[in-house]
């Protein structure tokens, strides 16, 4: 087995691929260019995803630009910030992500289930020998010729078997089809499988999870089901790439930042999810046919009183100098708001501030160093939410 480690945005020379493998590199997230004056070799540099994936007999491990233990605290955060410090994640793990994400995973789970596995009601339909619930009367008509029974029906059914359970589970499995390291990890996982045994294992897409609506009955289950959510969004199993099975575990740091910087500031202004939003759609022209969808916002008194963007790495457009400004530039304007404040991660940009001519715009960039311990990065965050709500007063008072 052939070991590779990488570092994020940082370009490694010279290495040896196959076809297959270069096509895998290529379609996880990793620039692959040709080694000048040396045939068959390349240079390869991730861009924001971190994590594992192997092809074949190659196994590669991408590392975080910062500290692993800073970006599990990022992820623990964000999934429950009363009680990240007791997420169960490994931080002393420093070279494997997925080693990492795995006791934290069980721990939420364990956590989940203490009240028992969760129940709830599934709609079903079928064709049954007596009524129950609501008849289908177009597919009784369309499939029986109106003759019962059998009876076209749909009910309410009581069970486990609903998407919550569901979501666990499947990240459970993804998670034992990849390589560990650990052979304690292994076990940790199968200690749910007779717990689960009455769930249905659904073949989930990444892009495509079933939302889940929490109420004070199933908030208990929600840091597990969001913590199974990205798990799912970030694994891959048996690719094929020529004749190379492969598996990937692989998160972006870019939502991973954006995350935990919007629960983060939500905490520090004791705002909900409704007031200070994440990506809500504005827009651009009369005819609401150009949207823009910033990374914060705060709604009070039917308008927007507060638009901002996230982001933990400058934005590379081409041949576009300036593209997050321009972005936020078309947020402030589309808020009818004086004023924007971009949250870059330390080392992307300066702080400092921009007015714009001609529109009466003022852009602000601030930034989060990401290097220092937990508390030190949430004095941080206090900070920036005490100028937004400075920005978001003087917005108040010039609307008044």
């Amino acid at each position: 087995m052939r070991h590779l480690q990488l570092t994020e945005y940082k370009t490694e020379s010279a290495f040896e691929l196959s076809v297959e493998e270069r096509d895998f590199l290529r379609d996880n997230k990793i620039d692959v260019a040709p080694t000048q004056g040396a045939l068959g070799r390349y240079d390869l540099t991730p861009g924001s995803w971190i994590g594992a994936l192997s092809a074949g007999s190659l196994a590669v491990e991408i590392r975080p630009k910062i500290p692993l233990d800073r970006v599990m605290f990022l992820i623990s955060y964000a999934l429950d910030p009363k009680k990240w410090r007791d997420t169960g994640f490994d931080f002393g793990v420093q070279d494997s992500l997925v080693e990492a994400v795995v006791p934290g995973f069980v721990r939420q789970v364990r956590r989940a289930f203490r009240r028992g596995v969760l129940q709830g009601y599934r709609v079903e339909e079928d064709a049954l020998a007596t009524v129950r619930g609501r008849i289908r009367f177009d597919d009784q008509i369309r499939h029986r010729f109106g003759i019962a029974p059998p009876i076209e029906v749909r009910f309410d059914e009581f069970t486990e078997d609903i998407d919550p359970n569901r979501l666990i589970k499947a990240a459970i499995r993804r998670l034992r089809r990849m390589r560990h390291r650990l052979q304690s990890t292994q076990s940790l996982l199968r200690e749910f499988d007779g717990a689960l045994a009455s769930v249905s294992d659904v073949e989930y897409h990444r892009a495509r999870l079933p939302a889940i609506t929490w109420t004070p009955l199933n908030s208990h289950y929600r840091p597990a089901v969001e913590l199974a959510k990205l798990i799912l969004q970030s694994c891959s199993f048996e690719l094929r790439h020529g004749r190379v099975r492969s598996t990937s575990f692989l998160v972006d740091m870019n939502r991973v930042f954006e995350d935990f910087v919007v629960t983060a500031l939500r905490e520090a202004l004791g705002l909900t999810m409704h007031t200070l939003r994440q990506g809500a759609t504005l827009h651009l022209d009369t005819a609401n046919q150009i949207d823009v969808r910033p990374d914060l916002s705060w709604w009070e008194a039917s308008r927007y009183r507060f638009v901002g963007d996230v982001k933990y790495k400058r934005l590379d457009a081409g041949e576009i100098k300036h593209a997050d400004l321009y972005q936020l530039l078309s947020y402030t304007i589309a808020a009818d708001l004086p004023q924007g404040l971009l949250i870059y991660a330390a080392g992307e940009r300066d702080p400092g501030a921009h007015e714009i001519v001609h529109v009466g715009k003022r852009l602000s960039i601030e930034t989060l160093e990401l290097a220092g311990t937990p508390d030190e990065i949430l004095g941080q965050i206090g900070r920036l939410a005490a100028r937004i709500r400075r920005m978001k007063s003087r917005e108040r008072d010039r609307a008044a």
